[in-house]
């Protein structure tokens, strides 16, 4: 995991969330999930890219159950993003870069 990347868990996400003005992108994702691994390396370059812009993290789903119940994660990986706390856009699957950084762009 990227330095940019930031590990939500149950903990800290509230406390993440509401600290920042800026949009954050939050993978929910489990170690065992195939298309999480490789979606991976797509979180991690989305953070560098947009370092400044975006704070980017992760909610492990297996270790972190209070957040993903919460947010009714049915499906991983599922991609939301935040902005003033609220969700603005969400996203299940393996998406492309391109299409996640057009997703970020809306709202930057």
């Amino acid at each position: 995991m990227s330095d940019n990347v930031l590990e939500l868990n149950d903990d800290n996400f509230q406390t993440t969330l509401s600290s920042t003005d800026q949009p954050v992108l939050v993978d929910f994702w489990a170690p065992w999930c195939g298309p999480c691994k490789m979606l991976a390396p797509t979180i991690d370059e989305l953070a560098e890219d947009y370092s400044g812009k975006v704070q980017v993290g992760k909610v492990n789903t297996d270790d972190s159950r209070q957040v993903a119940i919460d947010h009714q994660i049915s499906a991983i990986p599922t991609l939301m993003l935040f902005k003033g706390g609220e969700v603005v856009e969400r996203v299940s699957g393996l998406q492309p870069k391109e299409q996640l950084a057009a997703l970020l762009d809306k709202h930057i």
